[in-house]
């Protein structure tokens, strides 16, 4: 399984990404493999544009053919008014996936009731599986932790296969 990470922020860069490379390694933990890993500006093209090229596999980071099976976003799901990551996610999917965004919120609200205040959204684009995840290192890894097991099913799924 192919993913790609898109941290959403105009303050970081990929060496000080610690929540991106949190992902990373627990992506390779799970034996799958990071096909791409790019820092956008916190602005809505942006990262749209890299989300079509995650999920494309040409550009940000990626090759031709390589495209994602799942794009994780990190980042620019909250309430500040830069924070666009869900209308982004929505400007280029098709199908929304509430139960993704439903459990990170119901997993992060044991933790703390600021998860309420997530705006994250998990959409399709084509057959590419995209999940806002939040900025923060904590915050992210938690998020990941309470849906990655799902991750193979949902590939398998949008490729047609079976219940």
């Amino acid at each position: 399984m192919k993913i790609a990470i898109v941290t959403c922020s105009s303050t970081r860069t990929l060496a000080e990404d610690t929540a991106g490379a949190a992902l990373a390694e627990r992506i390779a933990a799970s034996g799958w493999t990071v096909c791409s890993h790019v820092v956008v500006d916190d602005d809505r093209q942006s990262i749209a544009a890299a989300i079509i090229a995650a999920a494309a596999g040409a550009g940000a980071g990626g090759t031709s053919g390589d495209g994602a099976d799942i794009v994780l976003t990190c980042g620019g799901s909250g309430l500040s008014l830069r924070d666009v990551t869900p209308e982004a996610t929505a400007d280029v999917c098709e199908r929304n996936v509430p139960g993704i965004a439903e459990a990170m919120r119901a997993a992060s609200l044991r933790i703390t009731g600021r998860a309420m205040l997530s705006r994250a959204v998990a959409m399709q684009r084509g057959s590419t599986l995209v999940i806002n995840l939040p900025g923060s290192l904590k915050a992210a890894t938690e998020c990941y932790d309470a849906i990655y097991e799902q991750f193979e099913h949902a590939v398998q799924m949008t490729a047609g296969g079976g219940h």
